[in-house]
């Protein structure tokens, strides 16, 4: 039984969520497909997937096997260019989850970039602003911005991006422009929903930090609607600069007591906690190592 083909196939079935691409791209048949899954099945006595006609489910027994089955074929590959006296060009398709504002203004353009570099390499990219289950989801690299990262993973700081506070002209018109930060007490402030201070907001100018209250009405957990809210004039808040550093330049928005500024957001590269990761994921994060702190609004703090 040639079990490395075996687990191949069901790793890609279960990667395209098809028996059939995953037998039009091994240039077989789907019915030849189903029959090794099935014969892997047997051989390892648990049931890996569950068939129906709207498509594959993995089994919790078949999640886990593919996440340490895709690791060993990746390792399988990596060894035997070794022992051949080459360098493997990385292939195969990397799963990559990351923040939906981030997602839209620079990694749609940056996953671009790396494909022309790797015709052998496919992106998944999942954009949503949650955290999600790198092992279950069986994603290779999260891209996330600030917050608690989870114990059981690899973290990797690239970049930070100052924190402003801005607003649009016409609602500073429409109010008294604050010229110190306890003045934003008397402003509609917009924030992000869920944050684990709330309504606290610390600004630091220097070496002085400054805790405040703010106040507001209206709080969303997306950043785009969050710049759009205040593109606006729906209030002020307190803004990474890759977000906004283009209204800014353009006058659509201006700074809020510029001499005080948030805490840097701060972008980190997330893998699952293992020693071994596949060619296609180290060639990514050094590819985003590189390329985001040279970006508008970013500073590299890679070594």
């Amino acid at each position: 039984m040639d079990t490395l083909r075996l687990m191949h196939l069901f790793t890609r079935a279960l990667d395209l969520s098809s028996l059939s691409a995953a037998a039009r791209e091994a240039g077989t048949t789907q019915p030849t497909v189903s029959k090794a899954i099935t014969a892997l099945e047997a051989h390892l006595g648990v049931r890996l997937l569950e068939r129906s006609t709207t498509g594959l489910l993995a089994t919790a027994e078949g999640l886990r096997f593919h996440e340490r089955a895709r690791r060993l074929l990746d390792e399988y590959d990596d060894a035997l260019a070794d022992v051949r006296g080459h360098a493997r060009q990385a292939t195969g398709l990397l799963r990559v989850n990351a923040p939906v504002a981030l997602g839209q203004f620079h990694l749609n353009a940056l996953a671009q970039e790396f494909l022309a570099l790797h015709p052998d390499i496919g992106i998944e990219l999942i954009l949503n602003d949650r955290f999600v289950d790198l092992v279950g989801d069986g994603v290779d690299v999260a891209v996330r911005l600030g917050g608690p990262l989870p114990p059981d993973a690899v973290a990797r700081t690239i970049a930070a991006s100052p924190r402003w506070l801005v607003a649009a002209p016409v609602y500073l018109a429409a109010h008294a422009r604050p010229r110190q930060p306890e003045d934003l007490a008397r402003h509609e402030f917009i924030r992000f929903a869920w944050l684990a201070d709330g309504d606290e907001l610390a600004l630091q100018r220097g070496a002085e930090v400054m805790k405040v209250t703010t106040r507001g009405r209206y709080r969303v957990n997306n950043a785009l609607a969050i710049r759009d809210s205040l593109l606006a004039g729906a209030g002020i808040g307190l803004c990474p600069q890759w977000l906004v550093h283009d209204l800014v330049q353009a006058g659509q928005l201006a700074r809020v007591l510029p001499a005080w500024s948030g805490t840097p957001q701060q972008v980190a590269l997330v893998t699952p906690s293992r020693r071994y990761q596949p060619a296609r994921a180290r060639l990514f994060m050094d590819f985003l190592a590189a390329r985001i702190g040279a970006l508008p609004g970013w500073t590299s703090t890679a070594a």
